[in-house]
């Protein structure tokens, strides 16, 4: 089954995760010598919150049809029980339990649920949950857009104060190329699936991506902003500044930095495996 889409379009290429993955931070660091037991890793997902995150990575798996050039509604049934199959929770959470039993330092995990066990961070993580699991991505993004102008004209203190946060979750200032990174190995794996045919190598593929990073990045800063703008437009001014304070912690700051490497390995494994499984819905469909 191959697409007669052969040579992605740059503009679905740019654009891909781009809404859904404003706040990922990519990037890997080594092992701490002392790391965390499962249980305790359990409980700390659980409290942060991490855990409901990396079950929304499956609500992206609905961006992959377009970047192929398919249609995913031509599939009906089965490309839900596909993708529901790929992005199992249960999976998703195996891989990053048994990464982080390997590098989640006790001292790391000590710091972020006394934060998060808070009733400011309580009150947080359950903002955070809604948000994460929203379907309706257009809505969230619309709302989102409308409270960030109007603060922009009445209470342009908070929209710094939100971009001071979104610095903070990525500080090491990653995500654009995490996010180029996932698009390069799911074109490069439903390639060589026979998904799709690439008239262009990966080197190629990653500089047609990277040459539209400036675009990409004001789009990043801004779905990043209005995404905060409305996890947690129910939070006062002070509410907003002292998390921000909490997040740029050196501590906190490590703890972004090994989770959203996580949430990054786990997108990158799983959209892999969906491009060798696109085979499976059938034959002779005109894609």
């Amino acid at each position: 089954m191959k697409s007669q889409f052969t040579n992605p379009a740059p503009h679905r290429v740019v654009l891909w995760l781009m809404l859904n993955a404003a706040l990922f931070v990519f990037t890997f660091i080594s092992a701490p010598v002392q790391a965390a037991e499962r249980d305790r890793i359990e409980a700390f997902l659980n409290v942060t919150g991490f855990d409901v995150a990396l079950d929304s990575i499956a609500l992206s798996a609905k961006s992959a049809p377009a970047m192929l050039g398919m249609d995913s509604e031509k599939f009906g049934p089965d490309w839900e029980r596909l993708s529901d199959d790929v992005f199992d929770t249960s999976v998703m959470r195996a891989i990053s339990l048994e990464i982080l039993e390997a590098t989640l330092d006790d001292d790391l995990l000590n710091h972020a649920v006394e934060f998060y066990a808070s009733d400011l961070g309580q009150r947080l993580v359950v903002a955070e949950n809604a948000s994460h699991m929203i379907k309706g991505d257009d809505d969230k993004a619309a709302t989102g857009a409308d409270i960030v102008a109007e603060l922009r004209a009445d209470n342009p203190d908070r929209v710094a104060m939100f971009e001071r946060m979104n610095r903070a979750i990525d500080a090491s200032g990653t995500s654009l190329r995490a996010l180029q990174e996932i698009q390069v190995r799911f074109l490069l794996a439903a390639t060589s699936a026979g998904v799709i045919e690439l008239r262009i190598d990966a080197d190629e593929l990653r500089a047609m991506i990277k040459s539209q990073e400036e675009e990409i990045l004001v789009a990043l800063k801004e779905s990043a902003l209005e995404g905060a703008a409305y996890t947690y437009q129910d939070f006062s001014d002070a509410d907003i500044e002292d998390y921000t304070v909490a997040l740029e912690q050196k501590e906190m700051q490590q703890v972004y930095e090994l989770l959203n490497a996580v949430q990054y390995e786990i997108t990158a494994n799983r959209f892999e495996a969906l491009a060798g499984r696109l085979v499976e819905l059938g034959s002779g469909q005109d894609i």
